[in-house]
C-alpha cells in the first residue's frame, strides 16, 4: 500500500469520525426520575429541566430534590458515553489523536 492510499483512508476516517461526532451532538438525550426530567444535547448542552411540580407541591426535602438533580444528570449523561461509544467505538481509542 502506497502512502497517497494511506492517506487517502486516513483522511475518509477522518470525516467519517466528524460525521458521527456531529451527529451525537446534534442527537437529543432525555431521562426522568420521579422528580426531574432533563433533556440534553450530546454535546452535553442542556436543553431543558424540568421538575414535576404535583410532586414537588408537596415536597419540602430540598437535599432528595438536588440528590435527584444530580442522579438525572448522571444517567444522562451515560447515556451520552454509551451512544458514544456505541457509534465511535469502531474506530478505536488507539488512533490517539492521530486524525
Amino acid at each position: 500500500m502506497n502512502m497517497q492510499n494511506l492517506m487517502a483512508q486516513a483522511q475518509k476516517m477522518k470525516k467519517d469520525i466528524e460525521k458521527k461526532q456531529e451527529e451525537i451532538n446534534n442527537q437529543e438525550f432525555t431521562t426522568q426520575n420521579e422528580l426531574v426530567s432533563i433533556t440534553m444535547l450530546g454535546s452535553r448542552e442542556i436543553k431543558k429541566i424540568k421538575i414535576n411540580e404535583e410532586k414537588i407541591t408537596d415536597f419540602d426535602d430540598l437535599e432528595a430534590l438536588e440528590d435527584m438533580i444530580a442522579i438525572a444528570l448522571k444517567d444522562i449523561l451515560k447515556q451520552i458515553d454509551d451512544e458514544t461509544n456505541s457509534k465511535m467505538g469502531m474506530y478505536g481509542s488507539g488512533l490517539n489523536g492521530l486524525i
